[in-house]
């Protein structure tokens, strides 16, 4: 196996990451700027502000259920690399609609801009539900079998790392400067996705199913009963559901716990992004190219672990003075600053070792033709499972006032399931010697 990082010199890889880096940082910037200027600028309240990110959250996964279907079987009877160009050029007209909706709200049209935005929002989840089989399915296809899992990992090591970049550049540009900014990285990203090598159709050629929901049924029947794939997929589904609870939760939690301005929201959600990118390429290192379940227990139980460590100190923390915020250089002189950034980053270094292998057992497990309906099928279940999480936060905390700390327990509970669940998958391959070694 060459050097995970040695395939950025690679023809056959380099513009693919480039384009999805850009793509997650430029979906990214938008839905923080979003999210933060409606938390901190337009609501007022706790339970609001949740309910408006569960309303975002639900809106770009609506398209993933009725959408995957068409686009898995689109990836596997047609060009991958042509239908990113086409993707990426859509992406140029989604956010001129976004930062539209971003100016007409700092102008002070408020619901005029909201609509604005949360349409942008949808058409950004249309948009990742074309472009996301595409970027995993692709990799067998452009890579070497022993590369896959590196790639794997530099794809989602490069996501949130884009997240990251995303997320702090939200945090302290203006409202006017992110407007400018997303239309100019679309037009950036949709040129790096013109350099994408050809990726031909594999296999006979399809017949597409344009019914969203018989073709959604069939795809995850066709997929589903395979055990292996079934359980890689009911684990990466959780880990979703966990990550939609944390991502409602974590600003209202980082305003109203931690009594910290939009900047500090930034930065705690930016560390959680290279934590993700760090548990990526930690546990490539570590399975040596082997495409294995076997740390996966172990390491969403470690999740849990710090989860219910933050909620702890999250409880303990020494809020500002009334009617104030912290700020970046106030947060971090705070006594408390310090672990609850550390926990923060070992929360997401445990999950990126969780979830990268699963994703590169769907890709390498079956036949190269049924790699994107594969991912897709993944994704159909995937934005059920985020749906669930994004309605029992509202149930939890408009319904029964469960506050955010609180719901920081059931995400602990949350990865004690999803361990069950890996577990299951380590023993599954153990039986059938579907782990893929790398030689």
């Amino acid at each position: 196996m060459i050097n995970a990082l040695g395939l950025l010199k690679r023809r056959r890889f380099l513009p693919l990451f480039v384009t999805q880096f850009l793509g997650a940082f430029n979906d990214n910037l938008f839905k923080t700027s979003m999210v933060l200027f409606a938390t901190y600028a337009i609501f007022n309240d706790a339970a609001k502000e949740a309910n408006f990110n569960a309303l975002a959250t639900g809106i770009g996964i609506l398209p993933f259920f009725l959408l995957s279907a068409l686009a898995g079987q689109l990836a596997d009877s047609h060009d991958k690399a042509r239908i990113i160009r086409i993707v990426k050029a859509a992406e140029i007209a989604i956010m001129a609609v976004g930062a539209t909706g971003l100016m007409l709200a700092r102008g002070g049209f408020i619901n005029a801009g909201l609509a604005m935005m949360l349409g942008a929002v949808l058409l950004l989840g249309i948009h990742s539900t074309f472009f996301g089989p595409i970027k995993y399915a692709i990799l067998p296809q452009h890579l070497a079998p022993c590369d896959v899992l590196g790639g794997t990992g530099l794809v989602e090591a490069g996501t949130y790392l884009a997240i990251l970049a995303g997320t702090v550049v939200a945090g302290w540009i203006p409202i006017e400067g992110a407007a400018a900014t997303v239309l100019a990285i679309a037009v950036i990203g949709w040129l790096a996705g013109r350099q994408v090598p050809p990726a031909p159709r594999e296999g006979p050629p399809l017949k597409l199913n344009y019914n969203p929901l018989t073709a959604s049924w069939r795809l995850i029947s066709a997929t589903m009963h395979i055990p292996r794939l079934f359980l890689a997929i009911c684990a990466i589904s959780f880990f979703w559901t966990i990550g939609s609870v944390l991502i409602i939760v974590f600003p209202p939690l980082v305003k109203n716990v931690l009594t910290a301005d939009e900047r500090v929201a930034s930065g705690v959600i930016a560390v959680f992004s290279v934590g993700v990118a760090i548990g990526s390429v930690i546990i490539n290192t570590m399975l040596k190219g082997r495409i294995s379940a076997r740390y996966a227990p172990a390491s969403v139980i470690g999740m849990g672990i710090f989860v219910v460590l933050f909620s702890i100190l999250a409880r303990n923390w020494q809020s500002a003075p009334a009617g104030q915020l912290l700020g970046w250089s106030a947060f971090m002189a705070h006594p408390g600053a310090l672990a609850v950034l550390a926990t923060l980053l070992a929360i997401a270094v445990t999950g990126g070792m969780f979830v990268v292998p699963l994703y590169a057992f769907l890709t390498t497990t079956v036949e190269k033709d049924q790699t994107a309906r594969t991912v897709a099928a993944n994704n159909v279940v995937n934005a059920g499972a985020m749906t669930i999480g994004a309605i029992v936060v509202l149930f939890l905390t408009t319904g029964l006032g469960v506050s955010s700390e609180n719901m920081l327990l059931v995400v602990a509970g949350m990865c004690l399931i999803s361990a069950g669940i890996a577990q299951r998958l380590h023993r599954v391959c153990d039986r059938e010697d579907a782990c893929l070694p790398c030689g």
